[in-house]
């Protein structure tokens, strides 16, 4: 049977359907689960393996130019040493740990494949607190009555939401950089204002499939601006559950899904959305 809500909004599938699309949207999530958790120790791998050859690539360039240009920079040396003025280093020019140290590490935050990979995590925590809030709002009633097969499919994409950020954060902490938990992006603003204005189901599964679109886009965008092929196959892993996810949503609101021949990319998040 389907499912009556406020505002006069009705669930376009029964309760059955929805609980079995639910079922195989976690059973396809717990499949890719190993694959997914194995391709984000990889990256990380990947991305330390790249940072220590960069590390000894960088000391040799500095031993070449201490040993061939040693006599010049010991001229230079000398010179800058008869400035009086020069036998004072201020605090941001000197080697130790100044005020500025903090600022200039935490501008370069997030580079390269990290920053794809930054904007991934950013992305499930904005889907995991949309969810969440989804489920408070029902609680207070304001979305009216919420079909508990609704309820069990939010609940199931929150918790994959959450278990493809914790793969995302692992690789940054095990690239040295810090976890990413809150949703450092230019439209969370925007999202969560919408957010607040729902006043039943479908409101809230359009606003949802928005993300999810946006989701598995960004992923697919990445299969291919990705440099690292670890990173690649961590992508390509979750794009499919994000487009199930999406697929379910069309459903709760009556639109078929009719498949793409080619998932398109318009509505992928780009680098520049996220704020750290």
């Amino acid at each position: 049977m389907t499912g009556k809500a406020k505002g006069g909004w009705e669930l376009p599938i029964t309760e059955g359907q929805l609980a079995r699309l639910t079922r195989d949207m976690e059973q396809a999530h717990q499949d890719t689960l190993p694959a997914m958790r194995a391709s984000a120790v990889d990256l990380a791998e990947e991305i330390r393996t790249r940072r220590h050859d960069q590390g000894l690539a960088d000391q040799g360039r500095r031993r070449f130019l201490l040993g061939v240009g040693g006599v010049g920079a010991a001229m230079v040396l000398a010179a800058c040493s008869s400035d009086p003025k020069s036998s004072t280093a201020s605090p941001s020019a000197s080697g130790g740990s100044g005020s500025g140290s903090p600022m200039a590490s935490a501008s370069g935050q997030y580079t390269g494949d990290l920053k794809v990979v930054a904007l991934a995590t950013a992305l499930e925590n904005q889907a995991v607190g949309a969810y969440q809030a989804a489920l408070d709002a029902a609680k207070a009633g304001k979305l009216g009555t919420v079909p508990s097969a609704v309820a069990t499919f939010v609940t199931t994409a929150m918790a994959q939401h959450a278990d493809h950020a914790k793969a995302w954060n692992a690789v940054l902490t095990g690239a040295g950089k810090p976890a990413i938990t809150t949703v450092p992006l230019s439209n969370q603003a925007d999202v969560t204002a919408a957010l607040g204005k729902v006043t039943d189901v479908g409101s809230v599964a359009k606003l949802a499939l928005q993300l999810e679109d946006q989701a598995a886009q960004t992923y697919l965008f990445a299969t291919y601006n990705v440099t690292s092929p670890a990173g690649i196959a961590t992508a390509a892993t979750i794009a499919p559950v994000e487009a199930m996810h999406a697929a379910i949503l069309n459903y709760v609101l009556g639109q078929y899904p009719v498949p793409d021949d080619f998932l398109p990319v318009d509505k992928a998040a780009k680098p520049s959305l996220l704020t750290v």
